[in-house]
């Protein structure tokens, strides 16, 4: 198996020259997309008389030159030498054993994470370092409620505390985001892979329904965040972040290799100290064969093979994304701000599949758009944000005969006759409230609301008359309050209780129907989320901890009926009843200024069960939801040297997995054990480089690392459940990045 990998990062910045009176301005922010921290102290060294703080827009002015500490709870002190009248931008970066200190910078409101009502992760930029650099799925299975599963770089499922798990390709019923533009599309499906992993700075991720920030999804939202350059000068600052990233890889099965580039650029630009602007340019090509899941027998005796169909017609998507934004953050006030995001998106992919071959392209615009203000109602601190969100997704689509059965064995995919020729409009609007309020000293109540109405429009120009399947399908709008609240025990721990409503609207072609005719009659899955849980430090930082436990029933549950090899129709089949609790345990071992040593633990228990569930005469009503295990477990231990050095070893184990809804067959459990080590350095304060080598699965287990959920057998052939996890395996990685 062959892997190669290059990436290259640039870091620019641009200052220009402008210049105020006779005193020192500038702004204090987080390393985290540049939020403004008030109450930063500022102390002169040479002059201890001369003090000052930051105010609520993180802004500082002084009357002298020198060297300054810049110092807040919560975060790394720093020492600067304030020479220049231009005005300056400092970044203060958080101690990271101090997660409760974090701001969550994806909520609609500044938050804490102390004192957020909801399940959250957030994932830094030195723990996505942790893994590999190629691959999300490591990342995403070290966090409490989450659940990846990965066939192939290119092939994937990812679930929320359940949800999403019976989705046959792909991930659904979760929305995503890369800084504001959505990686979700008009049907829902979101994917990850397009995202290059070292042009990530954070991600967070909300479990569950949070209707008043990212719509209403049952299974909650991934925000990532864009890397940036954290320094700036000049009152009009600049900084710019480009990484350009080439993935060459043969793949451990047949069919299986991947060409992949991709050119990520996000700069950022303080105008003044009332307006930003953000830019975001991603560009995505991908070439992956597709090797397609296995009957068990294969599965055990021959794991390198691909199924035999999709080896023949030599499968693949041939893959082209881009995506443009602009966000532009306008502070009208100390008390009242606006942020406003408008995106494109553009995708064109053509994939060559033994039953069809599919031809697409995709056009997506967009813009989300919100006020935020800080104020006192009825003698309470009161934050609230009112926003929309309009997304519009052009879709054309054209499916041709696969002749490659009419052909030498070699030749693969031949395209024959047009089967069809569609072109969708699917729209959403999201309209949303939220607002924290502080009823007393440590209780705060949080209230949301948000209300989206979704429609599709299929125009059939293949077929006209009776045989059209064009048609127009608008779901009723749909409210979906929220209510939470919080309680301050101490500094540093909390406890929260919230309840959310959520929804999933199917998707359009969950809404076709056989003949190919919109079905009118198929409802959106809702449910009420109620969950309970508490975060915070103790024993002086040593420990953090997260825990939750939640309950949802959802309604109404889509179901992708399998009518023919690959094809599906979605039906509305019944309830199901997702009860869970998850936990982080995150210890600082041990620590000196030198050398750090920490453990990180994620734990989840699932018992999700279908209610009331009958698919086609079949009673499935108590059997465990399908794809989803009942136990997992993750840990890392991580050193970090400030000589450069670092390592981690990384242990997964993941419970048995039903993979059919009658529950008659049932993965094998597995563990899994990685480690990498490497050497990170600043060679000058433009060059630095990070290299680095690694070992996956260490114990060479067999496992499935992805299910096709209720494969069915067509003939004599055995169902095709299951695609192998690759064995042991290294590889070797070398980041670079110059700022010029």
């Amino acid at each position: 198996m062959r892997n190669f990998r290059i990436v290259i990062k640039f870091l620019l910045l641009l200052v220009p020259f402008s210049f105020f009176g006779q005193v020192y301005q500038g702004k204090v922010v987080d390393e985290d997309n540049y939020y403004e921290l008030n109450n930063v102290s500022i102390q002169s060294i040479e002059h201890k008389e001369i003090h000052t703080i930051t105010n609520s827009l993180g802004e500082f002015t002084l009357t002298k030159p020198g060297k300054y500490s810049f110092s807040k709870k919560g975060f790394i002190s720093d020492t600067l030498i304030i020479s220049t009248k231009k005005f300056i931008v400092i970044v203060l970066k958080k101690i990271p054993e101090n997660l409760a200190e974090i701001t969550i910078t994806t909520s609609n409101l500044p938050t804490k994470l102390k004192s957020y009502d909801g399940g959250i992760t957030i994932v830094n930029k030195s723990e996505i370092n942790l893994q590999n650099n190629t691959n999300i799925a490591p990342i995403l299975n070290a966090i409490p409620g989450v659940l990846m599963q990965q066939g192939t770089l290119n092939t994937n499922r990812i679930t929320i505390r359940g949800i999403g798990s019976r989705t046959p390709f792909g991930t659904s019923k979760i929305r995503a985001y890369y800084q504001d533009i959505p990686l979700t599309n008009g049907s829902g499906e979101s994917t990850m892979e397009d995202l290059e992993l070292n042009a990530i700075g954070k991600m967070e991720v909300q479990k569950g329904p949070s209707s008043s920030a990212f719509g209403a999804g049952l299974g909650g939202n991934i925000h990532w965040i864009p890397d940036a350059v954290q320094l700036g000068l000049g009152n009009q600052t600049n900084t710019a972040n480009m990484i350009y990233s080439n993935t060459k890889k043969d793949g451990y099965r047949d069919n299986n290799q991947l060409d992949k580039q991709v050119f990520t650029a996000a700069s950022q630009h303080f105008i003044n100290n009332k307006n930003d602007l953000n830019f975001i340019v991603g560009m995505v090509q991908s070439k992956a064969y597709i090797p397609s899941s296995l009957d068990y027998d294969t599965y055990i005796n021959s794991p390198k093979s691909a199924a035999y169909t999709w080896a023949s017609a030599k499968g693949n998507e041939d893959y082209k994304k881009g995506l443009f934004g602009i966000s532009w953050k306008h502070l009208y006030n100390n008390k009242l701000e606006q942020h406003t995001s408008v995106f494109y998106t553009y995708v064109e992919n053509d994939e060559d599949r033994p039953f069809n071959i599919l031809a697409e392209k995709t056009n997506a615009i967009g813009i989300r758009s919100r006020l935020i203000s800080n104020t006192q109602i009825l003698q309470k601190e009161t934050q609230w944000t009112l926003g929309f969100e309009f997304f519009n997704d052009l879709k054309d689509f054209q499916t041709f005969e696969n002749l490659y059965q009419d052909f030498p064995p070699g030749t693969g995919s031949v395209s024959g006759k047009q089967l069809s020729n569609f072109s969708e409009n699917r729209k959403y609007f999201n309209l949303f409230f939220d607002s924290k309020i502080t009823i007393f000293p440590k209780t705060k109540l949080h209230l949301g609301l948000n209300w989206n109405k979704t429609k599709y429009d299929l125009k059939d120009q293949f077929y006209q008359g009776i045989l059209s399947a064009s048609g127009h399908y608008s779901f009723d709008g749909i409210i979906s309050p929220k209510i939470g609240i919080t309680y301050q025990t101490s500094s540093q721990t909390m406890v929260y209780a919230t309840a959310s409503h959520g929804f999933s609207p199917p998707s359009l072609e969950e809404t076709l129907l056989p003949n190919g005719q919109i079905n009118t009659n198929i409802k959106p899955e809702t449910g009420w989320n109620l969950e309970i849980g508490s975060r915070g430090n103790l024993f002086q930082n040593v420990l953090f901890y997260d825990i939750a436990l939640y309950q949802m029933q959802v309604k109404n549950q889509l179901v992708a009926r399998r009518i023919n090899n690959d094809e599906f129709v979605g039906v509305n089949a019944g309830k199901t009843d997702f009860l869970g609790a998850e936990a982080a345990l995150n210890f600082s071992i041990y620590k000196t200024s030198f050398f750090k040593v920490f453990l990180r633990n994620a734990i989840n228990y699932y018992n999700f069960k279908f209610k009331e569930f009958i698919d086609l005469n079949q009673d499935f009503s108590g059997n465990d939801l399908t794809g989803m295990p009942k136990f997992t477990y993750n840990f890392t231990l991580d050193t970090q040297s400030t000589k450069g050095l670092y390592g981690n070893i990384n242990y997964y184990f993941v419970g048995k997995i039903p993979v059919n809804d009658a529950n008659s067959v049932y993965t094998k459990k597995y563990q899994l054990l990685h480690a990498k080590i490497g050497y990170r350095k600043n060679f000058s304060s433009q060059f630095q480089a990070d290299i680095f080598t690694g070992i996956n699965n260490i114990l060479n287990e067999k496992y499935a690392a992805m299910l096709q959920i209720n494969a069915s057998s067509f003939g004599n052939n055995a169902p095709r459940y299951y695609y192998p996890g690759e064995p042991t395996n290294y590889y070797l990685g070398a980041n670079f990045s110059y700022t010029f």
